[in-house]
């Protein structure tokens, strides 16, 4: 009767969380107050709520800001020196010229899979490309709401969790426990990665087309980044100098530079440099960006100082925002009844592959995090996975494959940290957006998901 209890409420605790967020209430505010719902209803009167507060919910909190707000704060620096300097808009104006304004979704879904496939984080993916996403959604007069969807779809979706070769690092954690490579099962993952494409571009233009047909525009919104005053658009060339300045130099510090330096160091500081190189890779590339903008653009850049204030400020929200939600996931990881409900998940079905899809899934969906759900399920599937694929004749790339499109579906519900922080770059409310988020980042993924799983079990095995 009691784990009876405790499940009820950790999902009551799942359903409010996901509702209110929903509902556009703060969840900052709410998270902490659920993660008690949880807390209680798990542990009864010997809950020790103030305990699990400062000591596993504010540890989650703390330890996101220890992650990721060099990279937060970098990203809005990045995104503003972008703007202030002109080069958004050039960009923005190559992108119609050469597309039109009836392809700007499409313009921006590219722009953001380039930079993820590229090795971008993507919280910088979403700070670089929203300047350029509103210029160009403002001059093609399509509805502002829109935007969050199609950030997502080229950022969270087909090189996020599909694409082989992706750098990301839900494409990297299979590896850590299937011994395969970043390319595992091609095949596979371009069909997943077709399926979320086309099926996101389907969706996204026909909610653009029911927009015009009801007159409905950009919308009446005081954020177009101010063009300055007798100063002429620059080359599309220098304006993309500083996004291909991420890309190599990421991509020189994470494969050429990192893995062939002395490392032992670290271990003064209890890691490894596996842990810390990723991060490190970005930072260094958006420095090093930032600084080449600043210097290309010094007559440009009138108010550096107050650029940087503002873009400071832009990066707080939704830092914090994450932050919530990820103090409310380690609260839940840390529950007795989180690891029945493990349990169970990972005991679904017999055949692999079902039960790695529907594992994956429900844990990404669990925890909020794709990444974190996946880690949870191979830490602790992954030995049984091989012994069950091996009887089917199914190797490790296909595991790798079908676990890394799998972490892409219900990671991304309302109380997701990339979903809160997409729809607070944007200026968008749950209400105004979420659904297109969901239909490009839950419901597609999902389905190319199945898709890959159903061929592979028919013996599309690459």
């Amino acid at each position: 009767m009691g784990t009876t209890i405790s499940v009820i409420g950790l999902f009551l605790a799942l359903f409010l969380l996901v509702f209110l967020a929903y509902r556009g209430h703060s969840v900052i505010v709410i998270a902490p107050i659920i993660a008690v719902v949880a807390i209680i209803t798990s542990s009864g009167m010997d809950s020790h709520i103030m305990a699990n507060y400062t000591e596993v919910y504010m540890q989650g909190f703390a330890n996101y800001v220890k992650n990721y707000f060099p990279l937060y704060l970098l990203g809005a620096v990045f995104a503003k020196l972008m703007e202030e300097a002109g080069y958004a808009d050039a960009i923005a104006d190559f992108v119609i010229a050469k597309l039109g304004v009836q392809r700007a979704v499409l313009s921006v879904v590219v722009a953001c899979s380039i930079l993820t496939y590229g090795g971008v984080s993507l919280f910088v993916v979403a700070f670089v490309v929203l300047p350029i996403a509103i210029t160009v959604f403002r001059q093609a007069d399509i509805p502002k709401r829109l935007i969050p969807g199609t950030i997502a779809l080229g950022s969270l979706t087909f090189t996020m969790t599909a694409l082989p070769g992706s750098p990301q690092v839900q494409n990297t954690i299979p590896m850590t426990y299937f011994g395969t490579d970043a390319f595992a099962a091609p095949v596979l993952g371009l069909i997943a990665a077709a399926i979320m494409f086309i099926c996101g571009m389907m969706w996204l233009n026909r909610r653009v087309k029911k927009a015009k047909e009801a007159g409905e525009g950009y919308g009446n919104y005081d954020d177009q980044p101010q063009k300055r005053e007798n100063v002429n658009t620059p080359n599309i060339i220098f304006a993309l100098i500083p996004i291909v300045i991420i890309v190599i130099v990421n991509l020189a510090c994470s494969k050429m530079i990192y893995p062939n330096i002395n490392s032992d160091y670290l271990e003064d500081f209890g890691t490894v440099l596996s842990k810390v190189s990723g991060n490190w890779s970005v930072l260094i590339a958006l420095i090093v960006s930032c600084i080449y903008i600043i210097l290309m653009n010094l007559k440009r850049l009138t108010n550096l100082q107050g650029n940087l204030k503002e873009a400071a400020g832009n990066s707080f929200a939704p830092l914090i925002n994450s932050c919530a939600v990820v103090g409310f996931g380690s609260v839940v990881q840390g529950l007795a009844i989180f690891g029945i409900v493990q349990a169970f998940v990972l005991n679904l079905s017999s055949n692999p592959l079902i039960s790695e899809f529907l594992s994956v899934n429900l844990l990404c969906g669990l925890t909020a995090s794709a990444s974190g759900g996946l880690g949870t399920t191979l830490e602790v599937l992954a030995p049984t996975l091989m012994d069950m694929g091996a009887k089917y004749g199914i190797g490790p790339e296909v595991l790798h494959r079908i676990a890394f499109v799998s972490a892409g579906g219900l990671d991304s519900l309302p109380h997701n940290g990339a979903t809160i922080t997409m729809l607070q770059l944007c200026g968008m409310t749950h209400k105004q957006s979420y659904l297109d988020m969901f239909m490009c980042t839950v419901v597609f993924p999902i389905c190319s998901s199945l898709v890959i799983v159903i061929l592979a079990s028919l013996g599309l095995r690459f």
